[in-house]
């Protein structure tokens, strides 16, 4: 194989993936803000309500439409440039991409238009359901795509098929409530609720700065304070949930980033700070939180964490039991009645992800040397130092957006909505939950490595027989296209800032206004 193709197969993706990950989340708050601002318009009847629903759907709409487009250039890639993972886990991982198709973006293709264009056709609560369909269906396109993640985090409800060569489905309700999944899910949709929350008190923050708009700008500020609140608490606490759910499904990504070497006796501390060497395979300057992570990794003060090296010496045994089951395959390839091989391989399915680790350095695992083994063991271990930084500053941004929404959440209380130093606060912090989300979503992913899927399929297998020029043409073409598109959305966003939320109203005015008849003598 080329690992030039494997890692700008994978950059590619990475790409590709971090830029459609800028405009999801906020579609997957927006949404759910639009329903309660309309909801308060339909109790109190007040005409502003309705003002301040249509124009954060308008930013909505425009996040929307990009969000889209990048998605569906997203899916392409898993048989553009990840044929072989297709093939090999298609049939797991396939299930619930169609049905995010087929239940969620046919459900939001359908009502956006309506709740875009339906607002003098439809009533009042008809376009609030309207509005709630279509906030149903991006959260519920999020829920399906995280299952599918999540069931690369956690392959549960499947198995290899000796036959086949390939993974098959067993339990479906199983990948379907994989707790990992369930975690990913309810931290990712709080993350997007902060972004939005934040983007909507940020701007509001910026009208009340310029003196325009004050009465839209101090609604808008009330709710996105008291949702931005319960947004950020939420991450906080379903963020602790996902670092338990990694106890049991993915111990190497929970040692790496907490560049934990060596087995942490209970009760585990928390690294606050350290300086992770991957050359002594030590942190330096460590400054620990006693009992923090046992808490949250165990749920427990008298249960070890595991550290790399002891992870590492498990992944050599669990290859050297792998070659076993590698072996036991290629006897069933060449007489498939062979009963003996078969009993040799249930022994040891659970260990076939770990020989095909071996395939980097030999073509055929059994043929490995010691000296093989204890390489491919090695590269189960992410990159430590990335994941360690990622994580603190994730964390101490989603601290800060607590304090920040909290802050809001009082003043907006005690009608104190024109404090300067706090409105420029809200206009800063713009950009934080994006930074927050997109390390998250590195932590997640570069965590998993060295597996597309965890324990089951090394990711430089995955890989489709491409050229290194075909990459890099198709790299530079995305780069270029997305980055054009990406100033039209920020352009299109401004300029409806600028336009503000009665543009609509004041250019109805002016066409009403009757031509006075000129004076006669």
């Amino acid at each position: 194989m080329d690992l030039a193709v494997v890692d700008l197969s994978r950059l590619q993706f990475a790409l590709t993936a971090l830029y459609h990950f800028l405009f999801v989340p906020l579609t997957l708050g927006l949404s759910f803000m639009l329903v309660i601002m309309e909801s308060i318009y339909v109790m109190t009847r007040r005409p502003i309500w309705r003002t301040i629903t249509r124009f954060w759907g308008v930013l909505f709409g425009i996040n929307f439409a990009l969000g889209v487009a990048t998605g569906i250039t997203m899916e392409f890639q898993f048989g553009m440039n990840w044929a072989y993972y297709s093939h090999y886990v298609g049939d797991i991982f396939g299930a619930p991409l169609a049905i995010e198709g087929l239940m969620a973006f046919f459900l939001e293709a359908t009502f956006v238009g309506l709740m875009f264009f339906g607002w003098d056709k439809l009533s009042r609560v008809g376009h609030l359901f309207v509005t709630f369909l279509v906030a149903l269906g991006t959260n519920l396109s999020a829920l399906w795509i995280l299952i599918a993640n999540g069931w690369m985090q956690n392959p549960v409800g499947a198995a290899f098929n000796p036959d086949t060569m390939r993974m098959e489905v067993t339990d479906f309700m199983t990948v379907l409530f994989n707790p990992v999944a369930q975690a990913k899910f309810v931290h990712t949709v709080s993350a997007g609720y902060v972004i939005a929350a934040v983007f909507v008190l940020g701007v509001s923050a910026f009208y009340m700065l310029k003196g325009r708009h004050i009465g839209f700008a101090k609604r808008s500020m009330t709710v996105a304070a008291a949702f931005g609140l319960a947004a950020s608490l939420s991450v906080v606490v379903l963020g602790d949930e996902s670092g338990y759910a990694l106890t049991d499904n993915q111990k190497m990504k929970l040692a790496a980033l907490e560049a934990m070497w060596e087995t942490e006796p209970a009760p585990a501390g928390l690294t606050a700070f350290g300086i992770p060497s991957l050359k002594d395979h030590k942190t330096h300057f460590e400054v620990k939180i006693p009992y923090v992570l046992g808490l949250i990794s165990t749920r427990s003060i008298d249960k070890p964490v595991e550290g790399i090296l002891q992870l590492v010496a498990t992944a050599e045994t669990r290859i050297e039991r792998g070659i076993l089951a590698y072996d036991a395959v290629e006897r069933i390839k060449a007489d498939p009645s062979d009963m003996t091989a078969r009993a040799d391989f249930e022994v040891h399915r659970n260990d076939l992800g770990y020989a095909l680790l071996l395939k980097r350095f030999v073509a055929d695992p059994r043929e490995a040397t010691p000296e093989q083994v204890v390489q491919a063991a090695w590269s189960t271990v992410p990159n430590v130092p990335l994941l360690f930084w990622a994580f603190r500053i994730m964390a101490g941004i989603g601290f800060l957006m607590i304090g920040l929404f909290a802050t809001a959440f009082v003043l907006c209380t005690l009608r104190k909505h024109d404090t300067r130093w706090f409105l420029w606060l809200a206009v800063l912090a713009i950009p934080l939950p994006w930074i927050s989300t997109e390390l998250g979503w590195i932590l997640a992913e570069v965590g998993r490595q060295p597996w597309a899927v965890e324990g089951v399929l090394p990711t430089f297998l995955g890989t489709s027989s491409l050229s290194v020029s075909q990459l890099w043409g198709t790299i530079i073409g995305f780069t270029v296209l997305y980055g054009a598109l990406a100033v039209v959305e920020v352009g299109l966003i401004l300029h409806a800032i600028k336009k503000g939320p009665f543009a609509e109203q004041e250019a109805f005015a002016e066409s009403d206004t009757p031509t006075p008849a000129p004076v006669v003598a």
